[in-house]
């Protein structure tokens, strides 16, 4: 079971499949976000200057330049994903990939967000023409991806810009493949180096043909 009982439920809904798993996170990796964020931010006031890997102490009010808290962070983000319309497009390349991939592979894209923005996302993606199951969660990813696999042990490969992310799918699927896929790779000099078993990929056009040979298609 998924740790997140509202996610446990929506991978219930799912029809069955064996086919081989692709799991992919949203933001930032089907879905740009660091690149549109800073552009919403300056339209409610307040401006993102990226000093490390994270939205809480980066954002300042322009006016008086204060930093705001995390209770403020959390509210803008809910301001932006309720208005992800307007501002969200599709990562280059991905919409390509996953077509390729999609008549060979169970894709499941799977979102760290509050689950009542689960609904605008569903629209929104429906309408850029990636309809693709949608899981929202609020917990951690890795036991929702072993309860996707099933017990079959057919093969998994994950998606994610957040190496913590990656950690936990580690942990719940022990074989799974792990792609560290970021739409803006300048943020790669935030973070540490990635485990040596992950696969590291500078794009979508890249990422395919890897994700196509994990997977065994």
């Amino acid at each position: 079971m998924s740790d997140d009982p509202e996610t446990a439920r929506q991978i219930e809904e799912l029809a069955a499949d064996d086919r081989p798993l692709l799991v992919l996170d949203v933001d930032d990796v089907v879905l740009e976000f660091i690149r549109p964020f800073p552009h919403f931010l300056k339209s409610r006031g307040y401006g993102l200057t990226l000093a490390s890997f994270r939205l809480t102490g980066n954002i300042a009010e322009t006016a008086s330049g204060r930093l705001i808290e995390q209770p403020e962070v959390t509210a803008l983000l809910g301001d932006f994903f309720d208005a992800q319309a307007d501002w969200q497009s599709i990562t280059d390349g991905a919409a390509q990939a996953l077509a390729g991939l999609g008549n060979r592979a169970e894709i499941i894209l799977l979102t760290a967000m509050p689950h009542r923005h689960r609904a605008v996302r569903r629209i929104h993606l429906d309408a850029l023409g990636l309809d693709y199951p949608l899981l929202t969660t609020e917990m951690a990813k890795g036991p929702a991806v072993a309860k996707l696999r099933g017990k079959n042990g057919r093969p998994v490969v994950f998606v994610d810009d957040q190496p913590h992310n990656l950690a936990s799918v580690r942990e719940s699927v022990a074989d799974a493949n792990l792609f560290h896929l970021m739409a803006d790779n300048s943020l790669r000099a935030f973070l540490p180096p990635v485990p040596d078993d992950v696969i590291v990929v500078q794009d979508w056009h890249e990422a395919a043909p890897k994700i196509a040979g994990a997977l065994g298609l």
